[in-house]
């Protein structure tokens, strides 16, 4: 006789668990709350998918979760990009390798993926119930029931990959559980300073953040927005920054370094280009490979746009170096990057055996994907986790 495993939720997490199950011994269903499956897959990209990123080393993989990189040392050991794909490929799925080392599949469209999944589901016999939101779960000696609006299911093992959910957060604190309170994550920064007036558009390819009284510091590349501030850089820190920044109510001073320079290096240059363009005035001189307009932003905001070179002293030079290489922004707000909400928070993590994905307090009790204090940079991050989770949690079933 079929033991029955219940996967609650519908998205790539889910759905990627029920394509890698192949097992007589088990007869498996999903639960999905909304009608139709794998939304966030079928949103991903811009609706092309990023489903995953050629990095193809653990060691680099895991700088880019803020939350998880020690737990998911042992999952991509496991599964990786490499084996991503690999899977995709073996099914007939054509993947491209863009420039940023982002993956998505050649047809440029997420509904080759979602395909994919429901075909491969649907092979290993895996049965779909749409419109099944969970309202509860209990779990007495080796069984689990399920329940939903008009019905209750029972099941010996029981993998919860729903995503950031309050409710399913929930029912897991009944089953025990601790949930690290979810903050926004991956946020873009409102500020208002004058040497970045008119600036919407203008990116800084080099730049340095660091939050004031941390030691949280991210690089890259900066983009000026109308209103703040946005860019690879900035998600990057909002993301390792999240719960500080949480704390801070998304109002404190972060300092950046446009150039990617130290001080001494900045002033070093002032002073040579000094020494080579004596009577050239300060304000039409562009140097530091910095945009016109941000260069004229910065020498009137240091009061010497009228001088020439010979006219600047050493104090006029610190001025310029400081603001090149030490702004600080005043922080007064965060808006979503492109609409997407991402969270950091969700299961605590030594709470699951990351050799398995199976709860330590709740025998036979699986978790993956953003139910869990996992979360990631942009680029496909998000996924290659779900991917890699929902297949160790697959190896259990075979």
């Amino acid at each position: 006789m079929s033991k029955k495993l219940i996967i609650i939720g519908g998205g790539a997490a889910g759905f990627f668990l029920a394509a890698n199950i192949k097992s007589e011994h088990w007869k498996t269903s999903i639960l999905e709350t909304a009608t139709q499956p794998l939304l966030k897959v079928k949103m991903s990209g811009g609706g092309r998918c990023n489903l995953t990123h050629a990095t193809f080393s653990t060691s680099e993989l895991v700088k880019n979760y803020p939350r998880g990189e020690k737990e998911l040392r042992s999952v991509f050991s496991r599964f990786q990009p490499a084996d991503t794909f690999d899977w995709f490929e073996t099914k007939g799925i054509e993947l491209k390798t863009y420039d940023d080392d982002c993956v998505f599949p050649g047809s440029n469209s997420s509904q080759t993926i979602i395909d994919l999944l429901l075909n491969e589901a649907k092979k290993n016999g895996v049965n779909v119930q749409y419109c099944s939101e969970v309202i509860d779960v209990k779990h007495d000696s080796d069984k689990f029931t399920v329940s939903v609006k008009d019905r209750t299911y029972e099941a010996d093992s029981l993998a919860i990959t729903t995503g950031s959910s309050p409710k399913m957060w929930q029912i897991i604190e009944n089953l025990g559980h601790t949930v690290i309170p979810p903050v926004p994550s991956l946020f873009t920064m409102n500020c208002r300073n004058r040497i970045l007036q008119n600036l919407a558009g203008t990116t800084f390819p080099e730049a340095e953040l660091t939050l004031s009284d941390s030691k949280i510091k991210q690089s890259g590349i900066l983009l000026v927005t109308h209103q703040g501030i946005s860019g690879p850089a900035v998600l990057k820190i909002s993301s390792f920054g999240a719960r500080k920044m949480h704390e801070l109510n998304y109002r404190f001073d972060l300092k950046v370094n446009f150039i990617s320079a130290s001080f001494e290096e900045a002033s070093d240059i002032l002073t040579g280009h000094k020494c080579e363009n004596p009577k050239k005035s300060i304000y039409s001189s562009n140097i530091h490979q910095v945009t016109n307009k941000f260069w004229n932003n910065l020498v009137q905001e240091a009061g010497i746009a009228e001088k020439t070179w010979a006219d600047c002293g050493k104090s006029d030079f610190t001025k310029i170096a400081n603001l090149l290489t030490n702004t600080e922004l005043k922080i007064t707000g965060k808006n979503p990057h492109k609409e997407e909400f991402v969270t950091a928070g969700g299961v605590d993590l030594k709470e699951v055996d990351f050799k398995t994905m199976e709860s330590k307090l709740v025998p036979k009790l699986y978790l993956a994907g953003e139910i869990l204090d996992i979360d990631a940079l942009t680029g496909g991050f998000n996924l290659q986790a779900c991917w890699s989770e929902a297949y160790v949690i697959s190896r259990n079933f075979i």
